[in-house]
């Protein structure tokens, strides 16, 4: 463990969310907690060097462009302090895995920088937000440990390859093919791999207000799809397109025609998988472009970001 202050900031989610009754899971109000009582919650932390605070209460269903830059500024702010040993943000599940793909592709992290969350509202009999945010907090104190990083469930992940792979399971994240960097043993970080490293995205030297980003949706294809919905984006002034393809990123022939119609006007196309875990592998003759291992939720943050940086070129 290394020394200094360890900031929680809070952002909502069902971490900080309250029910009427101990056994209610579902039906419970998101994002009702302040980050001080959040930390309040987990007796070992009593004592410890905490900064805490509150940046947002939301639902992460409900995440959004701002929320992401006055997030990504806060974090940055404490990043170059030097008595911050590394930061820790409390989250919903729903967009945990697109906040923390943004954040890698964004926020230069020379140290930790650990989202967590919960399944289970703070009120639940077996809550497991206290545990996931000790973990966190844990984490962002280890000696050496950087990048944007994933407390959950006792595993550790690297933020860009997490993907939420089960709508209610007490362990609902998976890190796809290249599993979890590792797990907390005891109270103590277990590495298995080393620590996330990756240049920028060169967006994110100037990201514009969220009010400025360019409108980037994601179209599933699937059994007797048509290509209207491409046309009518299109034609709203959508200005790029995410298809998450069946299996190994297979296009209906009704959708692979709207999207070829779409780049003729000007529109990229990123051709991902509605699978959670495998991404597109190969790409045959004539294929749309491939997204990769990405999720076609993270292919989507690529593009608005590749938008970004070629709207910047330009001007």
């Amino acid at each position: 463990m290394q020394s200094g202050i360890v900031a929680v900031v809070a952002t909502g989610g069902t971490i900080a969310g309250t029910a009427a009754r101990p056994d209610d899971h579902v039906a419970y109000a998101a994002a009702q907690l302040d980050a001080e009582a959040l930390v309040a919650a987990v007796p070992p932390l009593a004592g410890q060097p905490i900064e805490t605070e509150t940046l947002a209460r939301l639902d992460s269903c409900d995440m959004d462009h701002a929320t992401w830059l006055r997030l990504r500024a806060r974090l940055a702010a404490l990043l170059v302090r030097p008595d911050v040993a590394g930061v820790v943000i409390t989250h919903g599940t729903d967009t945990l895995e697109e906040t923390a793909y943004f954040l890698h592709r964004t926020l230069a992290a020379p140290k930790p920088v650990v989202l967590t969350a919960a399944m289970r509202p703070a009120t639940a009999l077996g809550a497991d937000g206290p545990q996931n945010l000790l973990d966190a907090v844990r984490l962002a104190a280890c000696e050496g440990a950087r990048g944007v990083l994933v407390a959950f469930g006792g595993q550790i992940f690297i933020g860009a390859e997490l993907r939420k792979v089960h709508g209610w399971r007490l362990q609902p994240f998976s890190a796809g093919d290249a599993g979890v960097l590792g797990v907390m043993a005891d109270g103590a970080l277990a590495r298995f791999r080393d620590w996330p490293a990756a240049p920028l995205h060169a967006a994110a030297a100037a990201l514009p207000p969220a009010d400025r980003w360019p409108a980037v949706e994601i179209v599933t294809s699937h059994a007797g799809a048509r290509g209207v919905l491409v046309d009518a984006l299109v034609a709203a002034g959508v200005r790029g397109l995410v298809v998450a393809g069946t299996g190994n990123g297979s296009v209906h022939h009704a959708i692979g025609e709207a999207a070829r119609r779409a780049e003729r006007a000007g529109v990229p196309v990123r051709r991902a998988s509605r699978c959670q875990l495998g991404g597109v592998v190969g790409a045959p003759p004539g294929a749309l472009v491939s997204a990769g291992t990405l999720t076609a939720v993270q292919a989507r943050i690529e593009l608005v970001l590749d938008l970004i940086a070629a709207d910047r070129a330009r001007a």
